[in-house]
């Protein structure tokens, strides 16, 4: 090994001095200075004395500081050209207690004398000891208060929790807001229930109850509750996996009931409710009672779930005359086809079919003597914390002598079908449940309720 000593070396000519050539190391014994060299810009940061009181900083470290129990100081030391320090907020604190950092003396900071204070959550500072006309100077000043979650942030609709559970309900339109997504990538497929608004009810005597609105659902195995038999999990047209974003939330309204004699009407469809790619089709408006058969305008209307048929004078009466459900068609189904009214035998107005609800079929009128047809059964989910049922289809409307029943609502928010001379229940609100069908008389089919939108994640 060779070894030359010398006091100083200089370049020849100019003022760049090269060291070595291209691949060479070049190494500089223990304590030598890097003064005439300049600094990388970086520090040694003290993560194992994180500070909570006044101190005095050291050229070339850095300083977490907790002011969790309250704002203090941090000194810098003497400064000399090259000199380097740097602090950060441990834990998000400074905005509510504030680090001070004072220089020494007479001393300045950005060339301006006094200290300067740290008041942003998560802010940190770097600074450098240039000259004494500006002294230290700030480098880099940053904030970094991001917090690193393996759950969902949102806000949006009524908010509730269960368990470690989130749950968003939406009742009418609204927004759905991300703020910020889990790390783990399964937590951020969240559970959700998109029910429509449901059908109103035919007009007339023996209106056709009105259908219920779409229901569409799914449990996402980081929220495990008990779904409904349509829980639509794993298919992955029917996963919502959300981003940071805003999502627009669509709550459809119930269909209106169809008006009375002599106009005559069927009932109006139930409006779609949407979330995300997700949407549940409004509920089929029931068939009108009262018509001369064949006739159209006595067949249930197609939907989420069917409207049931209304009841006619004459013969004639089919099978198609009930609405399909399912419509447009999703896996699983979103609903069932409406009941049919029973096959006519004599000159007078039968007792209107059942709509269809998400978990059954709506039932059949009956002749002359027999009841209305039931609203097909809705179906029962826990996504709320307690078991609800929804999407039950209306009940078809008694028979013209007045002697028949009203058919029943379907569970999950069904209209209740007229007996005699009365008018057809609404479906419930938010339940997306059809309408009830008239009895006997000048009456207006109830209106559908209106539906929900409902979503629910692991947020702790």
């Amino acid at each position: 090994m060779s070894k030359i000593e010398v006091n100083t070396v200089a370049p020849q000519c100019g003022t760049t001095l090269t060291l070595g050539e291209s691949g060479d190391t070049v190494t500089l014994g223990t304590g030598a200075s890097q003064s005439g060299f300049g600094r990388t810009g970086t520090v040694d940061w003290q993560t194992g004395s994180i500070k909570t009181s006044t101190f005095t900083a050291v050229n070339g470290q850095g300083f977490f500081c907790d002011t969790n129990g309250g704002a203090f100081q941090c000194n810098l030391p003497a400064g000399s050209a090259g000199a380097i320090v740097s602090v950060q907020d441990y834990r998000n604190t400074f905005d509510t207690a504030a680090l001070t950092v004072a220089p020494n003396g007479s001393e300045k900071i950005n060339g301006g004398e006094g200290p300067v204070v740290l008041e942003t959550e998560g802010e940190g500072i770097t600074l450098v000891y240039v000259d004494g006309t500006v002294g230290w100077r700030s480098i880099q000043d940053n904030v970094f208060a991001d917090v690193g979650s393996n759950f969902i942030s949102a806000t949006g609709g009524t908010e509730t929790t269960s368990g470690n559970c989130k749950i968003h309900t939406f009742t009418g339109p609204g927004t759905f807001s991300v703020n910020s997504i889990a790390a783990c990538a399964a937590n951020n497929v969240v559970s959700y229930v998109v029910v429509a608004g449901g059908g109103g009810a035919g007009g007339d005597e023996g209106g056709g109850g009105g259908g219920a609105g779409g229901y569409r659902e799914v449990e996402s195995p980081a929220t495990p509750y008990t779904a409904s038999p349509l829980d639509g999990y794993p298919s992955a047209p029917n996963r919502v996996t959300v981003t940071a974003t805003s999502f627009p939330i669509t709550v459809g309204g119930g269909g209106n009931g169809g008006v009375a004699h002599p106009s005559k009407a069927k009932g109006d469809d139930g409006s779609a409710s949407i979330f995300s790619t997700i949407t549940s089709a409004g509920g089929g408006g029931g068939g009108y009672g009262n018509g001369p058969s064949p006739d159209t305008g006595l067949y249930g209307k197609p939907g989420g779930s069917g409207g049931g048929s209304g009841g006619r004078i004459g013969s004639g009466c089919t099978a198609a005359s009930k609405g399909t459900g399912n419509t447009p068609p999703t896996t699983p189904a979103q609903g069932n086809p409406g009941g049919a009214a029973k096959t006519c035998t004599s000159n007078t107005a039968d007792a209107g079919g059942g709509g269809g609800g998400a978990g059954a079929t709506g039932s059949n009128g009956g002749n002359p003597t027999g009841p209305g047809g039931a609203g097909g059964a809705g179906v029962t989910s826990e996504i709320t914390a307690s078991p609800v049922a929804r999407a039950g289809g209306g009940g078809g409307g008694g028979n013209s002598p007045g002697s028949g029943c009203g058919g029943a609502g379907g569970t999950g928010g069904g209209g209740a079908g007229g007996p005699g001379t009365t008018v057809g229940t609404a479906g419930t609100a938010n339940t997306g449940g059809g309408g009830g069908g008239p009895g006997t008389g000048s009456y207006a089919g109830g209106n559908g309720g209106s539906g929900t939108v409902i979503i629910r994640y692991k947020y702790q």
